[in-house]
């Protein structure tokens, strides 16, 4: 099909009644949906004109709404030029937002949007996709020949996917983002560069079409219910009538009016951190909490048929006014909906969602940064108390907490020690600035008070325990930054023990805490002694520094040492340690990792886990996803707590494949050689069977 004239006679001409359903601003409904939606299709044409499309968001509300025509959102990878539209998904609800508009102005990786165009798309997308169901058993591909469709996971994503969001632009560059579904798969491989998407009947509005016809550049992004990657593509398309094409993806004997033939020239399976953040396989919107879409629609339509002062429109205004309209109108329209798929030659359809599991996602505790204490030139302290309604944070001295905020549109994950003393319903982390370090670099640069982030936790076996024992502290740079929090903890007990920390710096202006160390042991001048080292002046502290030290402290038998810094000072510390007789069980150290990624795999792996001899479940970890990030969008029981590699609470043991992982982390040479791994920085290179029951107390593990 070439002309208007050809489509429209397969397809109808566009009603006049629909495109009156469509507002140039955003009301209260529209606004209201925004605030609990999570994830939204986005096409755009970036800098050199190229068309994408992917998803974005990942919480409720990440679009922020400036003005009824202003908006913006968060775009970490790439830049959007021109005119942009979305199509807004509300999990287990069958009715879209879709908006059209412009960009106007990017701060950062912030992009804003002046709306042109706002309306309510109707549900038969998502229904005839099941997008909010159960995920069926994936087919098995067949693809012929060569193209972009043969690159890593492509064909068998493709096989599993019915639905996907595609992005078209009209001869003017104005831009259509609508949503396509159908089962079982929602696009049909013809050969290595083609695909048939059919097009069945919907609200009639066919701006996809129309935009074809002017401009056959186009691009799409498509799910798999379940999984959290996105399959990207892109490439130029054209409108069939092709009886023979038409029956290829016909239902039950009824073919569609029309397809789209694609040809595709690029094609490529990513992790989506807005889909795996957004938990819309598990997380959907509660009955009542947004208005229902179609009698919002019904409400575009009336205040612009209104606006003509017809007769129809004073019925409209006068039937909405009806008690009970909304539940007989939706009670007409799911009618409606059911007999329309019925005709196309769709089976069982579904109205309603069924989560396929509960979220398995251990809650985030959001935090507000009361202060900002500059420490050193390199180091400040968050002090951080609850968002809503202040409650103490328990946790034993020495423990860490897993800081979450989002920087450049991401979240990153950093593990860092308490320094305030437990129970207070204020904590605070203090964060060294680290050369090159992205999160460290966003709170030195970024973090005011008032700022919101989230923590999880706390986490770690490195813990210091009321006593009336003598305690030996040793720590280099940041590390004395648990030892602040027992040292804090300890003297607030009247019986504990005396307490003793070697502290090593490079110089004096780099000494953390260098006012309060020095405040304590003038209060408890019996109970607190402090030994500054400063490397820059006399050298690094060795093993005759470390023996002349404990030579002159003369602790006590029954003394218990905790060791936090870098791996050589704790080696030299632990080496005299042996050398001086003391056990091993009264030794405890602490080593901070890198918080890097995970090693990226280049292809969707299947994720297997048990529980014992019992299967649990099962993922797909999509390219440059953790094992844990993967499981735990899918639902899984996954044990974790850091994230990062830090604690080693999310070890597991590893029964078939092979898993990559990123370093350094906390796991034990012994523990990898006897085949367990940590799922928060690992990535499969194979598919694989994870055991969640044997990683609970893996060999060599220590206190």
């Amino acid at each position: 099909m070439a002309t208007v004239a050809e489509v429209e006679a397969a397809v109808g001409q566009r009603p006049s009644m629909v495109m009156l359903k469509q507002i140039g601003a955003l009301d209260e409904g529209c606004r209201s949906v925004l605030a609990r939606c999570p994830l939204a299709g986005f096409g755009y044409r970036d800098a050199g004109g190229v068309s994408r499309t992917t998803f974005i968001g990942g919480t409720p509300g990440f679009v922020r709404v400036h003005s009824p025509t202003r908006i913006s959102f968060a775009l970490p990878e790439g830049e959007a030029h021109g005119p942009v539209s979305f199509v807004f998904l509300l999990p287990g609800i069958g009715e879209t937002l879709r908006l059209n508009g412009s960009v106007v102005e990017r701060k950062g990786v912030e992009t804003f949007i002046d709306v042109q165009e706002a309306y309510v798309h109707c549900a038969q997308a998502v229904i005839r996709s099941r997008l909010w169901q159960q995920p069926v058993a994936e087919a098995t591909p067949v693809i012929v020949g060569d193209g972009p469709l043969g690159g890593p996971g492509v064909v068998e994503f493709l096989a599993a996917a019915p639905f996907l969001v595609l992005s078209t632009w009209d001869k003017s560059g104005g831009g259509d983002t609508s949503p396509r579904g159908d089962q079982p798969t929602v696009a049909r491989v013809l050969d290595g560069r083609t695909l048939l998407i059919a097009d069945r009947r919907g609200n009639k509005r066919t701006d996809s079409l129309h935009n074809l016809l002017q401009d056959d550049r186009l691009s799409f992004a498509a799910l798999v219910p379940g999984r959290t990657g996105v399959l990207h593509g892109r490439g130029r398309g054209s409108i069939t009538d092709d009886p023979a094409l038409l029956e290829t993806v016909a239902l039950r004997g009824t073919p569609p009016h029309a397809a789209l033939l694609i040809e595709v020239e690029h094609a490529e399976v990513a992790a989506n951190d807005a889909v795996a953040r957004s938990r819309v396989w598990s997380a959907h919107v509660a009955p009542g909490a947004v208005p229902d879409l179609m009698v919002l629609a019904g409400e575009h339509l009336a205040a612009n048929m209104a606006a003509r002062r017809g007769v129809l429109a004073r019925v409209l205004k006068v039937v909405g006014r009806i008690p009970g309209f909304e539940r007989a109108f939706r009670a007409v329209m799911n009618r409606a909906y059911r007999s329309g798929l019925l005709k196309e030659g769709y089976q069982d359809v579904e109205l309603g969602s069924r989560p396929a599991r509960p979220a398995a996602d251990k809650p985030l505790r959001e935090v507000r940064v009361v202060e900002v204490r500059r420490e050193t030139p390199s180091a400040v302290t968050l002090v951080l108390e609850d968002a809503e309604r202040p409650r103490p944070f328990d946790f034993r001295p020495g423990q860490f907490f897993t800081l979450v905020a989002d920087v450049d549109g991401r979240p990153l994950r950093r593990a860092y020690s308490a320094s305030s003393a437990p129970g207070s319903s204020r904590l605070e982390i203090t964060v060294k600035r680290v050369e090159g370090g992205r999160f460290s670099t966003h709170v030195h640069r970024n973090l005011r008070a008032g700022d919101r982030l989230s923590v999880r936790g706390p986490s770690g076996s490195f813990h210091v325990e009321p006593t009336s024992g003598e305690v030996v502290l040793v720590a280099a740079g940041s590390g004395v930054t648990p030892m602040m929090s027992v040292i804090r903890a300890l003297l607030a007990e009247p019986t504990s023990g005396r307490i003793a920390l070697l502290c090593s710096n490079r110089s004096e202006e780099e000494v953390i805490f260098a006012d309060e160390l020095l405040r304590l042991t003038r209060e408890h001048p019996e109970r607190l002694t402090v030994t500054h080292v400063l490397t820059r002046e006399r050298g690094r502290l060795d093993a005759a520094g470390v023996r002349g030290w404990l030579a002159d402290l003369r602790p006590s038998d029954d003394a218990r040492y905790y060791l936090c810094g870098p791996d050589g000072l704790m080696d030299t510390v632990g080496g005299v340690l042996v050398e001086l007789g003391v056990p091993d069980d009264r030794v405890h150290r602490e080593r901070y990792t890198s918080g890097a990624d995970a090693t990226a795999t280049t292809a969707p792996q299947k994720m297997v886990v048990a529980d014992g001899t019992r299967e649990v479940g099962s993922a797909v970890v999509e390219p440059g996803q953790t094992l844990l990030d993967a499981g735990l969008a899918a639902g899984l029981p996954m044990p974790y707590s850091c994230t990062v590699g830090n604690c080693g609470d999310c070890v597991v043991k590893l029964r078939g494949g092979r898993v990559a992982m990123s370093g350094p982390n906390c796991l034990t040479p012994r523990q990898e050689a006897d085949g367990y791994v940590l799922t928060c920085v690992g990535s499969p290179l194979t598919e694989v069977v994870l055991d969640i029951a044997a990683g609970a107390t893996p060999p060599g593990t220590t206190a």
